[in-house]
């Protein structure tokens, strides 16, 4: 498993410069210019000293090279220095927001634990309700259960966040009062009081998330259990008197969450992408509002920095997809 996991490593290496680059070529290409938010005012030549000093005068492939070298060796250093508290970068060249003038990992470190506060109870919410959900209603097929959660789930696919926040908005915070409509970023929990306002804030977007993600969840969990309570291996295990409990939650369960882990597993970066729409209904100072801004302000470095974040976080839950595999079924073999 170890030999696996770090030739898969290795592999991961030149598929991330691969996407790294072919993003950057199509930001490049995107419309848009950095300097169009500077005031009519200011005078052309200003202009131009200041996309030099951006480094926009430069071919596309010397800014790419550029953005990798302090990525991919100087941010590590930054990272570094936030986690321990040393000044190890200290004055080295970073990768600098065009819209904020400020480091960008700095600005995503800020960011980041806003994101999984909604992101992180949401997923893990969803994966409690979804799970038993599926499992029930493959068991109870066509029952009033099923149907009624076919129909909760058809909703949870229908209906886009965009359209469930400022309902939940209306509803539980305009008609009723019972939740603020802002998530309030700068909230400190330091008392039982102050935890109890930090759970008010989050319930509407964690339940707008979560919906989506119970709704998918659920239906694969059906759809797998159905197809393997009727494998010859349950009918053979019913016959050796095992108990019903012991064959659908050990024997049947354990096989039918193989293709569920990797539902799991690739949502979620899936759900950190679609929590850019959530995040800015309840405006949530999260990385998914910070790369919507950075996008309206034609900030290539910032947007470079996070869709790369993006496609780590998919490559590496695509590896833990692969390792559970092995956890999962005692047949499969990497080494």
């Amino acid at each position: 498993m170890l030999t696996y996991a770090t030739r898969r490593l290795i592999l991961s290496i030149p598929t991330l410069l691969f996407i790294s680059f072919v993003v950057f070529m199509l930001l490049q290409l995107a419309p848009g210019d950095p300097m169009a938010q500077v005031p009519l005012t200011v005078p052309a030549e200003v202009k131009q000293k200041m996309r030099e000093a951006l480094g926009l005068g430069q071919p596309p492939l010397v800014q790419y090279w550029k953005w990798l070298v302090q990525v991919f060796w100087i941010e590590p250093q930054v990272l570094f220095d936030h986690l321990f508290g040393t000044s190890f970068s200290e004055g080295k060249l970073r990768v600098i927001s065009w819209q904020t003038r400020s480091p960008v990992m700095d600005i995503v470190v800020q960011r980041i634990p806003q994101t999984l506060w909604v992101v992180g109870v949401a997923y893990v919410v969803a994966i409690l309700i979804a799970l038993p959900i599926g499992i029930y209603s493959a068991y109870r097929q066509y029952s009033v259960f099923d149907q009624a959660g076919t129909f909760v789930t058809m909703i949870g696919f229908s209906i886009p966040p965009f359209f469930t926040g400022p309902l939940l908005i209306v509803i539980f915070s305009v008609q009723l009062g019972w939740f603020p409509s802002i998530y309030d970023t700068t909230h400190v929990v330091n008392d039982w009081a102050s935890f109890k306002i930090q759970l008010q804030q989050m319930i509407m977007p964690v339940m707008v998330l979560a919906l989506q993600i119970t709704a998918q969840l659920s239906r694969y969990m059906r759809a797998s259990m159905l197809d393997n309570l009727g494998q010859d291996y349950v009918r053979t295990a019913r016959a050796k008197g095992l108990s019903e409990a012991v064959v659908v939650n050990i024997h049947v369960l354990r096989n039918s969450m193989i293709p569920v882990v990797t539902v799991i597993a690739l949502g979620v970066p899936a759900i950190f992408g679609g929590a850019i729409i959530t995040e800015n209904v309840f405006k949530v100072n999260g990385i998914g509002q910070l790369l919507l801004t950075a996008l309206f302000a034609n900030d290539l470095p910032m947007v470079m920095t996070l869709t790369f974040i993006f496609a780590v976080l998919i490559v590496l839950f695509n590896l833990i997809a692969d390792i559970l595999y092995g956890v999962l079924d005692p047949r499969i073999r990497y080494d």
